[in-house]
C-alpha cells in the first residue's frame, strides 16, 4: 500500500471513532483518568491499601447481601468483619 492510501486508512478509521455511538469525547478519556488518580490520593491520605483477594462467590453473595442491609460500603463491611475476626 502506498503512503497516501495507508494516511487515507488511518483518517477513516479516526473519523469513524469520532462518530461511533457511545464512543467517549476526546475530553471524556482524560477525566475518567484524573479522577482515579485523585481517589488514588485520596485513599493513601486516609492510609488506605489497595488488597485484592480471591473468594468462594457464596461468601461474597453474603458480604454484598450484608453491606446492602446496613446500606454502607462494601469495603467498610469487610474491614469491621476482619478486625472483628482477628481481634478474637
Amino acid at each position: 500500500m502506498k503512503k497516501t492510501g495507508m494516511a487515507k486508512s488511518d483518517a477513516k478509521k479516526l473519523m469513524g471513532k469520532m462518530v461511533a455511538p457511545g464512543a467517549a469525547g476526546f475530553g471524556n478519556a482524560d477525566n475518567a483518568a484524573v479522577d482515579r488518580r485523585e481517589q488514588r490520593k485520596r485513599d493513601q491520605a486516609l492510609g488506605l491499601v489497595p488488597f485484592a483477594v480471591k473468594l468462594n462467590s457464596d461468601l461474597v453473595l453474603q458480604l454484598q447481601t450484608l453491606a446492602k442491609e446496613r446500606d454502607t460500603d462494601l469495603n467498610e463491611v469487610v474491614a469491621e468483619l476482619l478486625t472483628k475476626g482477628l481481634a478474637a
